[in-house]
């Protein structure tokens, strides 16, 4: 197969991955509330309840009728009755009439006949039984009203969101333990290549530890799939072949890492041509690192050809890898990996043409995050292991001067 008959850039080269992949179509696991954290809704959630149930003071203070302190300021307080203390955790046992005012707690629940709550500062006794409110409050000042935050049969989350310690939380609040939730997709994972050997045994000249199969491993964990990988496949088309199929069977998705050599990655891509339609769809992205990508769809299936250079094939499947684990999980909506803004500390050259992603070091200095560019071989992984995030350069920049502010996206 011709290598780099068109090179694509990377965002035209994942639409059109994910353009031929079928619809998500994740099996739906319960899990309990508190094993939910990172895991994909599956089902739309609805509230059986309002949030909050009953109407309550965000604040200490007094609640109040809010008419009754129009106009009441430091040097002319509105002088309430003081009718009791709201109880926490219990109704209070009485009713609000005009000119009173009772103390209440953050969270208390509102006396019936009051719509406001003053804050606590703003307030002091003139005498017993009796209390100045120094500062007018506006109706709804200060309370959470019932079924504010929600009402009873709102969706509360659709399918297809990440749950984040906010999402739990709000679910908690409503009383719901258990959630449906998308089972992880499995991620087959292929090391290819003569020279590549188990890491623990010790290489002999030319050999290398394999290095791919278990950052690959470790970015398919964190991205909520399950990953099981199938060992080193020696550069034979046979055993490439036939266990590129099995791991098509067992498996949503399968990544191999090809060697280092053109002659590797030609035959990489020719055997996962055979192995369903419509086959290869892209030979050779236009990005560095990773210009030997390949990506195919094969029976309905993902198949991503990595290279084999370390830094390469975790960057590329930051870019490849992770977005098809969202589509088969069902995310709607992928939030935005963290960024930062930061100055560059050195000038960058680049190819125009061509997206450039650079690992970066962080450093703070007078509160400014100064980006010190790692210039690196993509064969030592521990370049990546040093960086905190990685600096894209895009296809039409020719480098970036020193003292831009950039965007760093954190690793």
């Amino acid at each position: 197969m011709p290598e780099f008959l068109e090179l694509l850039p990377p965002t035209e080269a994942l639409t059109l991955l994910l353009k031929h992949l079928p619809p998500p179509n994740p099996q739906i696991e319960m899990v309990s509330l508190t094993d939910a954290l990172g895991r994909v809704s599956a089902q739309p959630i609805y509230a059986s309840e309002p949030l909050p149930a009953f109407s309550r003071s965000a604040v200490d203070g007094f609640a109040v009728r809010a008419r009754d302190t129009f106009g009441a300021s430091e040097s002319l307080p509105a002088y309430l009755t003081l009718a009791g203390e709201v109880p926490m955790g219990s109704a209070p046992g009485f009713v609000l009439n005009p000119g009173q005012t009772a103390l209440i707690h953050t969270g208390g629940m509102l006396p019936e006949g009051a719509d406001a709550v003053v804050m606590l500062e703003y307030t002091q006794y003139s005498r017993p039984g009796e209390v100045e409110i120094l500062r007018a409050a506006a109706p709804g000042e200060n309370v959470l009203f019932a079924g504010e935050d929600v009402r009873s049969g709102d969706e509360v989350l659709p399918a297809g969101v990440r749950l984040r310690p906010a999402e739990i939380g709000g679910l908690a609040a409503l009383g719901i333990l258990e959630v449906p939730v998308t089972a992880p997709p499995r991620v087959g994972i292929l090391s290819s290549g003569d020279e590549v050997i188990p890491p623990e045994q010790t290489p002999a000249p030319g050999q290398v530890r394999d290095v791919n199969s278990y950052t690959l491993s470790a970015l398919v964990t964190a991205s909520g799939a399950r990953p099981r990988r199938y060992g080193i496949v020696p550069d034979d088309p046979e055993p490439l072949n036939q266990t590129l199929r099995q791991a098509l069977d067992e498996n949503d998705l399968v990544v191999i890492t090809a060697g280092s050599s053109a002659s590797t990655r030609d035959l990489t891509a020719e055997i996962i041509a055979r192995a369903g339609k419509p086959g290869v769809l892209v030979h050779g992205i236009n990005v560095k690192p990773g210009k030997p990508t390949i990506l195919a769809v094969c029976g309905g299936k993902a198949v991503i050809g990595l290279p084999g250079n370390p830094v390469s094939a975790l960057v590329i499947a930051r870019l490849f890898v992770v977005p098809v684990i969202e589509h088969c999980l069902g995310l709607i909506a992928p939030r935005p990996r963290t960024a930062i803004q930061a100055r560059l500390a050195v000038n960058v050259p680049s190819q125009a043409g061509r997206e450039d992603y650079l690992p970066v070091q962080l450093t703070s200095q007078g509160g400014t995050w100064m980006a010190e560019p790692i210039f690196y071989k993509s064969n030592l992984i521990f370049t990546l292991a040093r960086a905190d995030g990685l600096l894209k350069i895009p296809a039409d920049a020719t480098g970036i001067e020193a003292g831009s502010l950039v965007t760093i996206e954190i690793l």
